[in-house]
């Protein structure tokens, strides 16, 4: 008891001592279709933020890694840089999760309606809003899990030219520009990031090394021509080439069902687009929102002897939000309503010969309308509640409803709690894909439906310097689609007669300790069954920690990252069906630092994978094995 005692007394002292930071009142874009935000504090769900210094002191290049340090994601990538790369949160699976790129939606209609995290590399100044638990009530389908919000900085937040460039192993190099400001009524920012590397063996026995090209440039505009009105235009261009392996389908072979070495390759590209305008109206309680966005799609899969494989997905989406804004005091009424118009397309382009009946180009539409009222009294309360009807003009119509509130409970403590549910629609591959001999569409899937619920409490100090949080999570999905195969190997998806259930624990810790010291703690533990048995790829453990120092009159800083992933199953294709084996549980160490030399140069460096662990995101796919970078920074 003496020690315990101690201890405690040790805690407090060291949480008294530790400075305060002014809270800000952060607010979360993502959480509201109003276009205000909410302010953290009240929000009343689960939200993860990752601000730009993160992602800078870490080093991040590929989005998908920094995404393991947050609570209630998983992610697996199949092998080298390059490979298709998933997020699951909370159990659910990787299309279920909508991603947002400064505001688009990003996922491929065509592709599984999910976004291959392969192809997004991290801009030079971002952040990233994660938000878990059912959100169709604001956004509709894919929302089930949670929305993934990926969002530049504008030319007033991150003013000036900046630019870096790196080299290191694996014959890899990566950069960075950008260039952004604020002249009269103008935001403008032009950027742009590539990385290039020549790869290592994604085979377990393999020697080929895979090499992969990634560029993304975008140019994001915000224009205040008047008090009243505002426009804004972001337009972004993705492209990623890269080499692949695929599956032995050999039956003699001794490696069948196993990754070898081929001559496969993939070139994906994307074309993101969003025009807006906002206007005020009676002293600026009554704003009217219009946006249109298009996202296309095509990707090519290629073998030695040419294109395999072709297809392009398309979405153009028109939306409308008046919102209105009334109370006194701390207290702050907001009521909107919303229209999304949205189009779907898809199409096999044919690769060789003349199209045929499975190459025809398929069109869904979706009208959706959203009805939404936020309440805030001061940070004291928050409440939240949202319902929106979609009319398909495939499946049945489908309304969703979400609920969340918070409370402060006592000084610095946040009690929270949110129920919704959730749809996802069939894509338009799952219904209409016409490949004899190896997949056929099913036109008479139903969409996948999710309900659940959370509990959860933040405890805030020293004015926001430090947060606690903890939260459990519990949610059912009926109808899930799934993959029946024939006798013949001709797979076919359906829709499961059973349930599918997610529990989860979601742990967090964040800390600006000092000046100088800032910790980032994460652990969810995650339950997810399929009819009692376990899904793939959900690891029970994930964990995550974030330690970062910063010195020598703040031109020195280092950031040590440690990356849990517990056991997980995998399905073994060697058999038919396929059977489970267990995939090992892995730690990641990396370590990264930096060096201001003056105000406008720095040098930075950093190691991946430090201990060269040996692990396996996805059956028989090898990772790369240690690696270290080095680089340059300038900002003027």
């Amino acid at each position: 008891m003496k020690i315990v005692y101690v201890s405690t007394a040790a805690i407090a002292a060291f949480l008294a001592a530790a400075p305060a930071f002014a809270d800000d009142g952060e607010i979360i874009v993502t959480a509201t279709r109003s276009g205000d935000g909410i302010e953290r504090n009240t929000y009343g769900g689960s939200v993860t933020v990752i601000d730009a210094e993160a992602l800078q002191d870490r080093q991040v290049r590929q989005i998908s890694d920094v995404l393991r340090d947050v609570p209630g994601v998983s992610v697996s990538r199949s092998g080298a840089v390059g490979g298709l790369t998933q997020i699951r949160l909370r159990g659910g699976e990787a299309n279920h999760t909508l991603i947002l790129i400064d505001g688009i939606e990003a996922a491929d209609p065509y592709r599984g309606g999910e976004l291959d995290f392969a192809t997004l590399i991290a801009d030079e100044a971002a952040r990233i809003e994660i938000l878990r638990g059912q959100q169709s009530a604001l956004y509709g389908s894919d929302a089930i899990g949670g929305v993934v919000h990926y969002i530049t900085a504008s030319g007033a937040e991150a003013p000036g030219v900046r630019g870096r460039l790196e080299g290191g192993t694996f014959g890899s190099v990566g950069g960075a520009a950008r260039a952004g400001g604020v002249a009269g009524g103008l935001d403008y920012v032009v950027q742009g990031a590539f990385d290039v590397t020549d790869g290592t063996p994604s085979a377990r026995n393999g020697t080929r090394d895979l090499d992969a090209a990634s560029t993304a440039l975008s140019t994001k505009l915000a224009y205040t021509a008047t008090p009243d009105l505002r426009l804004k235009a972001v337009l972004r261009y993705a492209r990623t080439d890269a080499e692949v392996n695929r599956e032995d389908g050999d039956f003699a072979s001794p490696t069948y069902g196993l990754i070898i070495d081929t001559d496969d390759e993939y070139t994906n590209r994307a074309w993101y687009g969003l025009v807006g305008g906002e206007f005020d109206m009676l002293d600026g309680r009554w704003t009217h929102g219009l946006t249109a966005q298009f996202n296309d799609t095509r990707r090519e899969d290629r073998d030695g002897d040419g294109p395999t494989f072709s297809t392009k997905g398309g979405r153009i989406k028109g939306s409308y939000d008046s919102r209105f804004r009334f109370g006194s005091g701390d207290v702050r009424h907001v009521l909107t309503a919303a229209v999304d118009l949205e189009r779907e397309s898809f199409q096999n382009v044919p690769v060789s010969g003349p199209a045929g009946p499975g190459n025809l180009n398929r069109q869904i539409g979706n009208i959706g309308l959203v009805g939404l009222y936020d309440l805030s009294d001061g940070d004291r309360i928050g409440f939240g509640a949202s319902l929106r009807h979609d009319d398909n003009d495939h499946f049945s119509d489908a309304t969703t409803w979400r609920l969340r509130g918070s409370v402060r409970a006592a000084e610095g403590l946040y009690l929270r709690a949110a129920a919704g549910t959730g749809i996802k629609n069939p894509t338009l591959y799952e219904l209409f894909a016409s490949n004899f001999g190896t997949f056929i569409g099913n036109p008479d899937l139903k969409p996948e439906k999710s309900e659940g619920w959370e509990i959860g409490a933040d405890f805030v100090l020293r004015s926001g310097a430090i947060r606690l949080g903890a939260t459990y999570f519990d949610a059912t999905l009926k109808d899930e689609i799934y993959v029946l195969y024939s006798a013949t190997f001709e797979a076919t998806p359906d829709n499961r007669d059973t349930k599918s259930t997610q529990k989860s624990v979601e742990l967090f810790a964040n800390a600006r300790l000092s000046p100088a010291w800032r910790v980032d703690l994460a652990y969810t533990y995650t339950d997810a069954k399929e009819n009692g048995a376990r899904e793939i790829r959900r690891p029970k453990h994930i964990a995550s920690a974030n330690v970062r120092w910063q010195g020598l009159d703040d031109r020195m800083g280092i950031t040590a990252t440690a990356r849990y992933n517990g056991a997980a199953d995998e399905s073994d294709f060697r058999t038919f069906p396929a059977t489970l084996v267990k995939l090992d549980d892995y730690v990641l160490v990396n370590l990264a630092a930096d060096y201001r030399v003056s105000d406008r140069w720095s040098l930075f460096g950093r190691i991946e994978n430090v201990f060269d662990a040996d692990y396996e995101d996805v059956f028989s796919y090898r990772t790369p094995g240690r690696a270290a970078y080095l680089g340059v920074r300038a900002g003027f």
